[in-house]
Parts: C-alpha cells; structure tokens; sequence
C-alpha cells in the first residue's frame, strides 16, 4: 500500500527544512560573531610572548671533567639546549611526520583537523585533540593542560600570536628544546642522553623514531618505565616516516628489526657524585638557587679514566672485605604470591625499596636450597646462583639458621658478577652483601695540586658523607714520615741507629704492630717495617711539639695533633684530603700545594664567569727543604721497594713507587700514601662508627691493594721517572746512606737509646 503526499504536505515538509537551515546558519553566524568578539577581547590580553622572542631555557647546572666528560646534573629540568641547525633533520622530520605535517604550511591551527576534532567530541566520550606544534607549545609555555573549551580557544589563540611574531624556525627550536619527554629530561638532546646515553647526532632511525613518540603522552609511553607501549608508539612513527617518503623501506623494515638499548643504572657511567656535589655546594653558595637555571657549566680538575679507576678500585677492596666477613642475613623479606603476574609485581614493588648500588645488584629469591638459589632482578632477569657463587652464605642456606639469617622465597639479597671465565665469559653469579665499612681514594699531581680522582665513599646514593673532605681519622703510621722528616733538621738520618726496644711511659706501654723488638736498626729499617719503638724514641728526641710544627707546614690541623708521644703512631686527626696534599709535598721538591678542584666557570654561552689561577711551584709556597724531601722520598722508596709496603714495586713493576702503610690501634683505620712524581694518592678504609676492621686487617692488607689498581691506570704510558738528589746540601758516603752536609760524619745524631758500645747495626741493615 503505497502513501500518498498532498503537494500541500511537501511544501510544509521543504518550508521547515529551510527554517531549520536558516535556524543553523544564524546560530553558525552567532557563534562566528561570539568567537570574533571572544578572540577580539581576548588577543590583546594574551601573555607577552617576549620569553619566546628571545629564549632563555632553564638549563641545569652542569659539572665535568678536566677532559669534558659530564660528572653531574643539578637541577629540576635536564636540558641541554640545541640551535635548530644542530638538531639532525631527521630528528625533525621524524617530529612533524607523526605531530604535525603541515607545520610549515599552516599559520598555527590546522583547520580540517580542529574540525574532524570537534566533530569527533560531539559523537564520542573520549575527547580528541587536533593540536599543532605551535599549539602544544603555547600549551606548555602559557596554560594548563586541563581539557576545557576555554583554555582550547585561548590557546589557539595564542599559536596565532606565536606564529605572528617568530618564524617557523624558530617555532620548531624552541618546541624541540623546551618540550617535557620524561625522565626529567626537556627537549630532545636531553632526552637523548637520558634513554640511550647519546647526542642526537648519534641515534639511529629506530632510536629517532622512539624519542619523536614521545612528546604525545610521556608517561605512558616512556621507554625505561614502559618499553611495550614505547615500541607500540615507536613503529607508528616509523611507518607515518615511511609513509611519507622519509625513510626507504629498507630503511624501515631495519629499523622495525633493530633492538633498542634503553639506558639503564648498570650501564657504564662516570661515577664522581662526591667531587661533583662539591663543585654544586660551592657554584650555589655564589649563585644561589640560580645556579640551577642558569645553564652554568663547571669545569673540574678530575681526569675522568682516573677518576673511573679510582671508583672501581675501591669498591673493588671494599666488597672483597666484605666477602670476608659472616653473612648477616638478607635486607628484607617479600610475601611471593602463587600467580606469576602477581609475584611479578610484588618482586617489582619490593626491589624499588632496594635499589642497585651500580654493579651490586638487589634481587629477590624465588628458590633457595643449599646447592642452588634462584633469584629474579629488577629488569626481570632471572638468576642460577650455585658453586661458588654460594661459598660465603652456606650457612643462611641451612634450615637450621637463625629467622633473620636465612635465605629463602622471598628473601631480598645482594648479587654480584664474579671473574669472568672461560665456562662463564661475563662472571658467574655470587650472592655478597651491602659493605658497612667505608673507604675514601684521592689523587692529586704534586706539581700543582690539581685533584685527578676524588672517590668520597662506596656508594653516594647511599650515603653522602665525603670521607675524603669530611672524615677525620688517626692517620696511624702513615703520619710518621712527617716525624722523620722533622727529625732530619736536627741531624738525623736514614743512617742513625735507634734502638728497637720496649719502651714505658707511666700507664703506656706501646707495641710493636707484630709484637717483637729487633733491637738496634737503622731509620731507613726503621721506617721500611714501621717499627713504632723507633719512631717514638726519634721523636723524644725531637719533641712532640716541634713535630706539631712541622705537621703544619705539611698543611695537616695543628690543633688535632696531641702533645705527647702517641703523636709518633699518628694518634691525631688528618682527612685523606689533608694527608694526599701531605706526601705531596716530598714528591715535588717540598712545596705544599693547595688542592685545587674548580678550574673555570662559564654560562650557558660558554662565557667565563670565573677562572683559578693554577698553584705553581715557587720558592713563596716551601714548605720543608729539596733536600729534606729527596731523603724522605729515598726512606719511602725503601718502604715500597722491601718493607710493609713491597707489594707496590712488585705489583707495578716500577721502582719510582713511594709510599707509607698506616694501621691505627685495633685495626680501626687502614691508610695507604704515596706516589709517584706525578701523581700522589692516598686510600683509606674504616668505619664510620670507629670499630675494628679485624685482627689481620692492615694497611698494607687492606688500603694498598686498591692504591695499586687505582694507579696501574693512573700510571699507564707514564715513564718512569725517579726523584733525583738536589745538587748541593746532601752527602753520600761510598756505600753509606744520605745525610746532610752540616750534619756529615761525627756532627750528626749517630744513636738514639743506645750506647756507644752497643751501637753496631745489624748485618743486614739495608744502606750501611
């Protein structure tokens, strides 16, 4: 049955048709004419956008190496600004294919699109957006990121005023530099090194590709955090570059193929938080909070190769002591739940309370047995510890240990890679733990003061105290070359004999480190075996306070020495710092030198700010005689050639190695100093709540192996080069020791606590 329309009924039907056109093209003028009047009262009270015209990018504070390599960032935005002629374009063209392709065709709004948008909003719950990059700049610069009409309008608005007043170069420069892309890093170089550890200039198409998916959502698509939903935006890019004529289609099908590196805590990376935080306190105690916004750059004396060494080797030391001592249990404990993707997120959660200490992993232990252990890290890893790898925590293995020794599911540990080998190339598994001794290592070259490595504890993250600047210990018998040294201007020599012999003082009644007495030896003995009767009967002879003096003239606190005998055991307190700046002195002729760090401070144009002016040897800086630095450098050489330390020679196979072993009572500090003369170094390992290191712990145990491997880097190229004897004030006899001119023969102190009957030395005394 078919309907029929009256001709009257059309004319109706067409008749509301065209009031309902009419209807919409007045409500389309009204909301024409609003925006027009909208956009006329609100443009001329738009913000100035003069910070663009003329760019100043907060830019941390940045501190580096002698040798340019950066050692710290502070501040709360990492960027690291870059002129658009130094962005690679492919960086830029990977930007604009997937954010804005028409950027150099529209004058800052991108019509079609605002309308697909609006369009898009009307018909769906989930808003959509349709923003140029002059508009997310606008955004970020000027207004909230709060979805609202208002602010939409207001910000194109401001892209119009934006592309007005600066060119599309321009534009681009400073969104690329200004734009948030996670990890506080703030434009793209910075982002760069954050998640690949490069310059732009030296990303790959893929790695290009990751960073330009960024700016969209950098939370949900961060790499480190989130390396799925990165990929998943990653190969949109790739494809949009593609698509577009960008990249070839090998080029694309490479990088759909190429596995990423995303940067993480364990990859290698200068460690010089200690001597970079020193350079921070000392620019903001000049700028102020500025400091960290102004984009200033520090330059410091560290060597970084040395530096790196330095690090390495003392924690080297540090985590080998500690594999000597017991087991104490695991650093907590998680519940794992049956379900694997809830076991997942409960070892991920408990890991993030535990964070890496670099190589020294925290892990989570999802089997555990006497033979073999299972642990998960927190990349996801998962470890097979057996063997050896369990030698120092049999005992947390047995069923029988005690609740809080045991390890078991659940356990929070710490692991360790061991020496590589042949069946294991990258180093078996061991399980260790946190080292709660501490350690200091500072280098500086004599000749000017200049510190190359400056390591202030295990680890920074941990704890930010600089024993290296801060620790005030007893410098135990390292400080006694500044006794012989003082000794030396009043007629002693390597050559006098003093005897090796108990020794009272009321209530104090000093040993020897291994308890024996030699009798009559010579100095040069004397100080090679660190004989402690010796050395106090030297200074009786002297005087605690003239040796005081003396200790001052080294640059060591006079009022942290004491005024009695304990001073020849080195019973005072010095900082590493302090006893580095001391042996200084002899390796460069007896000039004390002060430490030098900061060496130039520039803005972020590379304007000076402040330059040092280099501590240069002279006659003004002397601190003791060329002459009285040469013997003390033969005495030191003697030591590090036969006595506690020998292993130095041995070990570096090089004879211009100087230095003096120094354990203090019951083992609680553990020195090694010396040098050779180019470079001083000193090492120091204890407790910050002094205790005992052990009963076989020593300096030459403890302190010196880390001084070895930190200067068989240090020392790589360098040629060897012995101090040489100044040309007047000393004498030698034929087949006898040094001693000075005045002092030569009968005028010297031949004895000290002996009488001449029984003062022949010894047949094997080296020197006589």
């Amino acid at each position: 049955m078919r309907t029929r329309f009256s001709h009257s009924s059309a004319s109706q039907s067409g008749l509301a048709w065209q009031r309902l056109l009419i209807i919409l093209a007045a409500t389309a003028a009204l909301l024409v004419l609003l925006l027009a009047m909208a956009a006329a009262l609100i443009y001329p009270n738009l913000p100035s956008i003069d910070n663009l015209t003329d760019y100043q990018p907060r830019q941390p504070l940045r501190v580096y190496t002698a040798d340019g390599q950066l050692m710290g960032e502070f501040g709360a935005e990492r960027r690291h600004y870059l002129p658009l002629k130094d962005i690679p374009k492919r960086m830029q063209d990977a930007l604009l294919a997937i954010e804005d392709t028409g950027f150099y065709e529209h004058g800052g709004l991108y019509y079609p699109g605002i309308a697909r948008a609006a369009l898009a909003n009307l018909f769906s719950s989930r808003s959509q957006g349709a923003s140029t990059i002059t508009q997310q700049l606008a955004r970020d610069l000027y207004l909230t990121k709060k979805k609202l009409y208002t602010r939409k309008f207001v910000e194109m608005m401001l892209a119009l005023k934006i592309e007005s007043q600066l060119s599309k170069q321009q534009i681009l420069e400073v969104y690329m530099n200004q734009i948030y892309l996670g990890q506080r890093a703030y434009g793209f170089e910075a982002a760069a090194a954050a998640y690949f550890g490069k310059s732009l200039k030296e990303l790959s198409i893929a790695e290009t590709a990751m960073l330009a998916g960024l700016p969209q959502n950098p939370y949900y698509a961060n790499p480190i955090s989130n390396f799925q939903r990165a990929t998943r935006r990653q190969l949109i890019v790739l494809e949009r570059m593609h698509d577009t004529g960008l990249i070839s289609p090998e080029d694309y099908a490479a990088a759909k193929a190429e596995k990423l590196h995303i940067r993480s805590a364990q990859d290698p990376r200068l460690h010089a938080e200690y001597a970079a935080e020193m350079a921070r306190a000392v620019v903001h105690a000049q700028y102020g909070d500025e400091a960290y916004s102004r984009g200033l750059k520090v330059y410091t004396t560290l060597v970084a190769e040395q530096q790196q060494a330095a690090y390495k080797a003392l924690r080297k030391t540090l985590m080998e002591y500690e594999r000597r001592k017991p087991y104490r249990g695991p650093e907590g404990h998680v519940d794992l739940p049956g379900d694997a993707a809830e076991q997942d997120a409960a070892i991920t959660q408990a890991l993030a309370e535990h964070p890496d200490q670099d190589e020294l992993r925290a892990a989570v232990v999802t089997q555990a047995s006497p033979a073999k252990v299972l642990a998960s890290l927190q990349s996801g890893e998962d470890l097979v510890i057996t063997g050896e790898g369990l030698r120092s925590v049999q005992a947390a293995l047995s069923d029988k240990a005690r609740s809080e020794l045991r390890i078991r599911s659940g356990s929070i540990i710490r692991v360790l890679r061991g020496a590589p080998s042949k069946a294991e190339p990258q180093g078996a598994w061991l399980i260790t733990q946190a080292p709660e001794a501490e350690g200091a290592l500072v280098a500086l070259e004599p000749g000017s003061g200049r510190v190359h490595a400056l390591v202030g504890g295990f680890d920074f993250a941990r704890n930010q105290f600089n024993h290296v600047t801060q620790a005030w210990r007893q410098p135990g018998s390292s400080f006694k070359p500044i006794v012989y040294s003082s000794a030396l201007e009043l007629g002693v020599s390597p050559a006098t004999l003093v005897n090796d012999a108990p020794f009272v003082a009321g209530d104090w009644e000093p040993k020897n480190y291994d308890g024996t007495f030699d009798g009559p030896m010579t100095v040069r003995q004397a100080l090679a075996r660190s004989k402690n009767m010796v050395t106090i009967r030297v200074l009786e002879q002297l005087g605690p306070q003239r040796a005081k003096a003396w200790a001052g003239r080294f640059g060591l606190d006079q009022d942290k020495q004491p005024d009695n005998l304990t001073l020849a055991l080195g019973s005072g307190s010095v900082t590493p710092l302090q006893m580095a700046s001391a042996y200084a002195v002899f390796a460069n002729g007896g000039h004390a030198l002060k430490p030098l760090i900061i060496t130039r401070i520039t803005d972020a144009k590379g304007v000076p700010l402040f330059e040092a002016e280099a501590p240069a040897i002279s006659e003004d800086n002397r601190a003791i005689p060329e002459r009285n630095a040469f013997v003390m450098s033969s005495l030191l050489q003697e030591v590090a050639r036969s006595g506690t330390a020998a292993r130095a020679q041995a070990s570096l196979r090089r004879p211009d190695i100087y230095g003096k072993t120094g354990t203090t009572n019951d083992a609680v500090d553990a020195w090694f100093a010396g040098y050779q003369p180019s470079l001083a170094a000193v090492v120091w390992i204890g407790y910050d709540n002094p205790r005992s290191l052990g009963d076989r712990e020593t300096g030459g145990g403890m302190a010196l192996p880390a001084w070895i491997d930190f200067m068989s880097v240090a020392l790589k190229g360098v040629p060897v080069a012995e101090i040489a004897p100044p040309t007047e004030g000393l004498v030698r006899p034929e087949g006898g020791d040094w001693s000075f001119e005045e002092f030569a023969g009968e005028a010297g102190i031949r004895f000290i606590g002996l009488d001449a009957a029984a003062s022949s030395p010894p047949a094997s005394a080296p020197g006589i």
